[in-house]
This record gives structure tokens, C-alpha cells and sequence, in this order.
């Protein structure tokens, strides 16, 4: 196998990150911190690496082929996470090699879990570099989704780009719908920043947690996350980006290309709102119920809560664990679902959901009329069989790599509720977990190193959507 595109394509991913090591350095140097010399070094280092690969594999021209896709996809996020990772190893605020892959895992996946205590004290530098690396890692996804990923027959992606959204009867090419994605994105972002900034933020922290927010990512420049700020405003503010980076971005471009309602005829974007608010009309009651809250504050607190984790942000207003079991259970089960295909969000995603649970409308059809023919419909078209076989497996293929990475957290010496809420955050790129030690009010600082890097990998694992990497495994993917 001709592995020159993969290591070609790599080195300019590299060249990008390093040159986006830049902002750091020079915040740094504003604000008079030795730490634009680490940045300045990690820029060295990665552009150095980037261009020895572009030179050292050149030629007249390239194709990617199925395979080198596939090793492609996996490795891009494997390469970037080393090298992002060297500003938090270099930097003077004393983390091992495992929390720096971790932290820079977190930021590149949109997970938003942190090994890092006191951000309130950290240099505006390292703060900067971890709001970029989540504003690159949610259109970074979004990019290689469009451009690459629907080559891919597997996960139910090509729902993504014949049966969902009909990407190429809006444009022509997939990089044009890259660019029209990426000016949205942007735009999301520094409205977001304006917003937060018009309610009492200042630029910087503005900014940063626009770009974390529009992304899912959710780190925040502080240790109690947006409730720090303490402010109904943001949290609000917060749940609109949210809301609008978890839906489908090419629905977005759908209707600058005239098709006004086209996120409102999109099952899955109503499919996305009803599992939130009914989440979030139930745990609301719950705090009602129970003397916790007012109806008004119950309600928005309860839908910060569920979207922060369907849309996999991870921000944190309050303790929700503090809230009773039935908010708890409510927190765990959002924890899975994810946002709309197609967006910056993680976890299992709306439509596979919406797939699956019409596959079982259907088995429940044939075992009443057994001689009965019964298709399965999503966006008013059929969904083949191959496709809901994929849906199907993925999902399996999900819950058991969830239970594995739980096991293996257990044998580390965790407690039950944090290996299996670890677990499952990781992989579906959400954040926050359970319990005292790494839930929404706590972190993942006290984590054994090896607890720290099998996270890492799931982190990493549920980025690229499980089989991509799982097909790498197959012996015959290297055969002739």
C-alpha cells in the first residue's frame, strides 16, 4: 500500500496546527509570559515535522483510495493529538506526558474532560490553546465528514450523503460545501462571542468560550465552568449555540441556497428538540416536585443540563448529581444520545436513534400482519437494508466498546459509577461524568495514569466513529 497521500495530507494538517500556535504566542507575549516560548518551540518542532512530511512524499499527483482513507482518518487524529499535546508537556504548569496527550485528546475530540486544576490561574496562552484546539477539532470533523468520510460505506454515513440531507443536489462538490460550512461556523462563533460579550463577559473569555461552545466542546477558562459567571444570560446564550452547532450544518446551507424551511422539515432536527425537551420537562418536574427549584428556574436549569450533554458541550452550571436519582439516570441516558449527524456533536447521534427505533416499529408491524410488507422511512424515503444493518451494527458495535473501555477502567482501581460514566463520556465525546471525582463539579485530575490513557484512546476512538478504526483491525483490510 502507496502510504504517501496519508503522510503528505498529514504534514499540511500539521503546517495548519502549527501555524495556529501562533495566537498563544502572541498572547503570551502581551501579557509578558514566559510561555510564548513554549508555544514558540512546539510551533518549531510540529511545522518542522509537517514540512519533513510534505517534501518527503511530493509527487505529480494522488488519489486516496478506500484503504488509505480509512488509515487516513484515523491517523490524522492520532498525529495532530501528539503534537497539540506539546505546548500543555513544555509548559510550566507541570503535567505528565499522559495528562498532556489526555488534555490535547480532549480539546481536538470536542470532549471537554480536563486533567488540569486551577484554570483560573493558568496563563492566557494555555487557555487560548485549548479553546482553539476545540474550535478546530468540531469544523475539523465537520471537514473531513463532507470531504472524505462519505467514500466511507459504513456507520449509516452514507445516510449522510444520499439519504438525509441530498449534499450534492445543494452544491456541486463537497469542498464547496466545506467552505460554505466553514464561513457558518465562523459566523456562529463570533455571534456567540458578541452575545456573551454584550452580557458581562470579557473579550477573551468571550471569545474562548464561543468557540467551545459552537463546537460541543465545552472547556471553559474556569474550574466551575459557566458557573462561574453566575449569569441566567449566558447560560441561555450558551443553550442556543449549543443548540445550533448540534443541528446539521448542511441545512444550514440549505437555506442560504433559498430552502427556508429546511431545518424545520428535517425529521431529525424535530427528533433532536423532542428528546431534549421531553429530557428536560422531566427532570424540570422532578426539581419542581421535589421543593428544589422554581417551575422557571427548574425548567432552564433542567435544559441547560440535558442539552450540555445530548449536544456532548459538557458545560456546567450547577451539580446536577446533587439534584436526586431520577436527574442522575436522566444525565447518564443523555450522556449516549449525541446531536444531529452532520454537526459538531458526538455520542450515538439523533438519526440512528430515529432509524433504529423505526426498525422496531417495523418488527412489531410483521410479527402482527406476518405476510405484510412494511418499509423503513426517514426524511420520506426508504432506508435500505444495508443501511439499517450498518445503523444497527454500529450502535452494537457502540455499547460493547463502552462496556470494554468500563472494564478496563475498573481494573485500574476506579469505583463502579466512574469507570462506567468515564467510559461512556469518552466515547461519546461529552465531558463530565459521575460522582465525586470526575462529575460536572470535579475534574479528572485524580485519575491513575493508566485510567488517564485508556480514556485518551476512547476519547480518540469515538471521534472517528468507531469502525473506521475497528476495519483497520480486519486482516484481510491488508490484503491485496
Amino acid at each position: 500500500m502507496n502510504f504517501k497521500p496519508v503522510f503528505y495530507i498529514n504534514g499540511i494538517l500539521l503546517l495548519i496546527l502549527s501555524g495556529f500556535m501562533l495566537f498563544p504566542v502572541l498572547i503570551d507575549l502581551a501579557d509578558d509570559s514566559a510561555d510564548w516560548k513554549v508555544f514558540a518551540s512546539a510551533q518549531i518542532v510540529t511545522s518542522f515535522i509537517g514540512f519533513s512530511l510534505i517534501f518527503t512524499n511530493r509527487e505529480k499527483s494522488f488519489s486516496l483510495s478506500l484503504r488509505q482513507t480509512f488509515i487516513l482518518v484515523t491517523m490524522s487524529w492520532i498525529f495532530l493529538t501528539v503534537f497539540a499535546a506539546l505546548p500543555f508537556a513544555f509548559a510550566n504548569i507541570h503535567m505528565s506526558l499522559a495528562d498532556a496527550f489526555f488534555e490535547a485528546a480532549s480539546g481536538l475530540t470536542t470532549t471537554g474532560s480536563t486533567v488540569i486544576s486551577d484554570l483560573d490561574g493558568l496563563p492566557r496562552g494555555i487557555l487560548l490553546w485549548r479553546a482553539i484546539l476545540q474550535g478546530l477539532g468540531g469544523i475539523g470533523f465537520l471537514i473531513v465528514a463532507l470531504a472524505v468520510l462519505p467514500l466511507l460505506q459504513i456507520s449509516g454515513m452514507q445516510i449522510f450523503k444520499t439519504q438525509s440531507f441530498g449534499m450534492e443536489k445543494v452544491l456541486p462538490s463537497a469542498q464547496q460545501m466545506a467552505f460554505y460550512i466553514l464561513m457558518i461556523y465562523l459566523a456562529l462563533i463570533f455571534t456567540a462571542a458578541i452575545m456573551f460579550y454584550i452580557f458581562d463577559m470579557n473579550a477573551f473569555d468571550a471569545f474562548c468560550h464561543a468557540m467551545t461552545t459552537v463546537a460541543t466542546a465545552g472547556f471553559s477558562n474556569y474550574d466551575a465552568s459557566l458557573g462561574h459567571f453566575n449569569s441566567r444570560a449566558i447560560d441561555l446564550i450558551a443553550i442556543v449555540f449549543m443548540w445550533l452547532g448540534a443541528l446539521p450544518f448542511v441545512l444550514y446551507v440549505r437555506m442560504l441556497k433559498g430552502d427556508n424551511r429546511a431545518l424545520v422539515n428535517d425529521s431529525q432536527v424535530t427528533a433532536f428538540f423532542s428528546i431534549i425537551f421531553v429530557l428536560a420537562g422531566i427532570a424540570a418536574a422532578y426539581l419542581v416536585l421535589t421543593g428544589q427549584k422554581t417551575l422557571f428556574d427548574a425548567f432552564v436549569n433542567a435544559t441547560f443540563m440535558v442539552t450540555t450533554l445530548v449536544t456532548t458541550t459538557g458545560f456546567a452550571s450547577e451539580d446536577y448529581t446533587q439534584w436526586g436519582p431520577l436527574v442522575i439516570g436522566i444525565a447518564f441516558v443523555a450522556t449516549f444520545l449525541g446531536g444531529c449527524s452532520g454537526s459538531t456533536s458526538g455520542g450515538i447521534k439523533t438519526f440512528r436513534l430515529q432509524i433504529l427505533w423505526y426498525m422496531f416499529q417495523q418488527q412489531i408491524r410483521k410479527l402482527i400482519v406476518p405476510r405484510g410488507v412494511f418499509h423503513v422511512h426517514y426524511n420520506g424515503k426508504i432506508v435500505e437494508h444495508s443501511i439499517q444493518a450498518s445503523v444497527a451494527g454500529f450502535i452494537f458495535v457502540f455499547l460493547l466498546t463502552w462496556l470494554a473501555f468500563a472494564l478496563m477502567l475498573l481494573t485500574t482501581g476506579l469505583d463502579f459509577v466512574t469507570a462506567l460514566s468515564g467510559a461512556a463520556t469518552a466515547i461519546s465525546n461529552v465531558g463530565p461524568g459521575l460522582g465525586p471525582l470526575i462529575g460536572p463539579a470535579g475534574n479528572f485530575t485524580a485519575l491513575p495514569n493508566d485510567a488517564i490513557w485508556i480514556l485518551s484512546f476512547a476519547m480518540l476512538l469515538g471521534r472517528v466513529e468507531l469502525l473506521t478504526f475497528f476495519v483497520l483491525l480486519a486482516p484481510r483490510f491488508w490484503r491485496d
